[in-house]
Order: C-alpha cells, then structure tokens, then sequence
C-alpha cells in the first residue's frame, strides 16, 4: 500500500517547539552526469500548499505545479548545486552536505530547526533533525525535494542542447540505456562524474581497461 502524503502535523509539532522549520533536500544524488542539487524551503503556515509529498512520487506535471506555488507561497527558499568536479573533489555525500549548508545558511528567514532526509549536517549553525524518508513525512522536506528536482531538471534539459549525445533532456543525467550506450560510444564528457562507476572505467585509456 502506498504511504500516505505527509499531512504537515510533524511541521506543525517542531514549529510548535522551534519556529520557523526548514526542510532540506537533493537531486541528483545517483546521476552520472552533472551537479547534485539542493533546495531549502520554509513553508508559511499561513499559506498552506496542498498536495505536497516526496518528488518521486508525483508526475513532471504536479511537481511543476508545486514548484511554482512553493517559491510564489513560501517564506524562504534557496537552490544550491554541487558540479561534478566538486562531487570528484570529495565525494557526493559530503558534496551534498555541503550545499545543504549553504542552502540553509542563504536562508532569508532564520531556522529554528532543520530537517534533512537522512544527511546529518554537523557544522550547520541551526539544530537539525536528519531523519530518513523525511520527504514522505515532513511537508517542508517534501517541498524542497520538490524544488530541488523541478531545478535540476531544467538545468539539465537546458545542458542537454549542447551535449545532445547523451539524451540528457529525458535522463537527466542518469544511466538509463541511451546513457550508457552513448558514454561507451563517445566516451565521458566535462560533465560526467569521473568517480562514478562506470565512468571511473571509460575515463580510463583503452589499454588500462
């Protein structure tokens, strides 16, 4: 049985504890190719949006719709993005982790507490919650996983014009067959995840493999 959306009574039981409540979330975590991306949202209880649930659980339609009613009805919101040599730098938890910070701390409204789906964000200057399945639980969440989403996509439907071998505009970046079968055909482009495998092997010279 499918889980039922989150109704927002835990928002409304932390903010009855904290205040302001924001939720933090990525996109792009698994992709091969391009940036992870983070959104931070802080709902207005005053303007509820109805129909909030984790982004993989709705249709490209409904999150476009959300995404428009979240920045339009929210009290803050913020979209941060990690590139793929950044993600190669450290490694893509801790990529994420750190454009969850800053998402967070570029808030225009102060948080009295943080909630993350599952990422623990030690450091951040906010008490924070890293709770797993908090997307499907916590209407704020849900709402950054939203944002974040609807924001990679379209970067990545626009980066796809100009690396148009890959389909990026209906993979997104992630290894879907026509992915794979292009990345051994062409090889990795600038905005492949050198650390991933199986990039981590093509990047490699044709006698190491």
């Amino acid at each position: 049985m499918r889980p039922a959306p989150p109704d927002g009574s835990l928002d409304k039981l932390l903010r009855s504890k904290y205040g302001y409540v924001a939720g933090v979330d990525e996109a792009g975590r698994g992709a091969l190719a391009g940036p992870v991306t983070v959104a931070a949202v802080i709902l207005d209880p005053a303007h509820p949006i109805g129909d909030l649930d984790d982004s993989k659980r709705l249709t490209p339609r409904q999150r476009e719709h959300l995404a428009g009613a979240i920045r339009s009805r929210a009290l803050a919101w913020t979209v941060a993005h990690r590139s793929p040599a950044e993600i190669d730098a450290t490694n893509i938890l801790e990529a994420t982790r750190s454009a969850m910070r800053q998402s967070v701390c570029a808030l225009g409204v102060v948080p009295g507490m943080v909630v993350s789906d599952a990422v623990s964000l030690p450091g951040l200057p906010f008490p924070w919650l890293a709770e797993p399945r908090a997307d499907a639980r916590y209407c704020c969440v849900a709402a950054a996983s939203i944002l974040a989403k609807v924001s990679r996509d379209h970067l990545m439907r626009r980066l796809a014009i100009r690396f148009d071998a890959y389909a990026w505009a209906q993979n997104v970046g992630y290894g879907s067959s026509p992915h794979l079968e292009a990345l051994a055909r062409e090889g990795p482009c600038c905005l492949h995840r050198r650390s991933f495998a199986p990039i981590r092997v093509l990047a490699l010279p044709r006698e190491a493999v």
